[in-house]
C-alpha cells in the first residue's frame, strides 16, 4: 500500500501563498491548493474547514513573513536616515508590475478581514517605530516622521505602479531621498552604489 503524503501546515501555507500571489485570491480553493501541494482537497478541508479560514491562514502566514523581514531589516540597517531608506527599499522587492498588481488584490483581502486589518495596524506601528528610530537625535525632525516616511513609501509604490519605468527599488529610493531632504534639509542622504 503506498504511503500517504504528509505536509506540515507551514508547507501547505507556503504553497497557498504562492498560489494566492501568482493567481490571485479567487484562485485559492481547496482543489487548486490540493493540486499545488499534492494533498487531497478533503484533507485540506479537514485542516482549514472553510475557504475563508484557508485564505485567512494563508494571509496570516504572509504577515508573519513580512513581520520577520521587517524585523530583520530593522536589525541590519543603520540607525540613520539613509538606513531608513535602505529599510524601505528592502521591503520594496515586488518584482514587475504584474506581481505588484496581484499584491493589490491580496491587500484587498487584508482590508476586508478585521483580524488581518489588525495585523496591518500592528505592522504599521512596528515599521513606523523602526523608521522613527533612524531619525532619533536629529534636530528639526517632525514628530511621527516614521509614519510620514512609510506613507511616502506606499505612495511611491503606487505611483510607480501607474508608470512602471525602471526598477521599483530605484524609484522608491529616489523618492525617499527627496522626501528626507525636503523634511530634514540638514540631513544628507546619498545614493548608494
Amino acid at each position: 500500500m503506498p504511503r500517504r503524503k504528509t505536509l506540515s501546515d507551514e508547507e501547505v501555507l507556503v504553497a497557498a501563498s504562492r498560489l494566492l500571489h501568482e493567481q490571485g485570491p479567487d484562485a485559492l480553493t481547496f482543489e487548486s491548493l490540493g493540486r499545488a501541494c499534492g494533498l487531497s482537497p478533503a484533507t485540506l478541508v479537514q485542516r482549514f474547514r472553510t475557504k475563508a479560514k484557508l485564505k485567512q491562514a494563508t494571509l496570516l502566514h504572509a504577515w508573519d513573513g513580512l513581520d520577520a523581514k521587517t524585523a530583520a531589516l530593522a536589525a541590519s540597517t543603520p540607525k540613520t536616515p539613509e538606513g531608513a531608506i535602505e529599510l524601505l527599499v528592502g521591503l520594496s522587492d515586488y518584482g514587475g508590475i504584474e506581481t505588484y498588481a496581484e499584491g493589490l488584490l491580496v491587500l484587498r483581502e487584508d482590508l476586508r478581514d478585521p483580524v488581518l486589518r489588525a495585523r496591518g495596524a500592528a505592522w504599521k506601528a512596528a515599521l513606523s517605530a523602526a523608521l522613527d528610530e533612524r531619525f532619533a537625535g536629529i534636530a528639526g525632525v517632525p514628530r511621527g516622521i516614521g509614519l510620514l516616511m512609510a506613507s511616502q513609501w506606499q505612495g511611491s509604490l503606487l505611483w510607480w505602479g501607474f508608470d512602471p519605468q525602471g526598477r521599483v527599488e530605484d524609484f522608491v529610493a529616489a523618492g525617499l531621498r527627496g522626501f528626507v531632504a525636503a523634511l530634514v534639509p540638514d540631513t544628507a542622504v546619498q545614493p548608494t552604489a
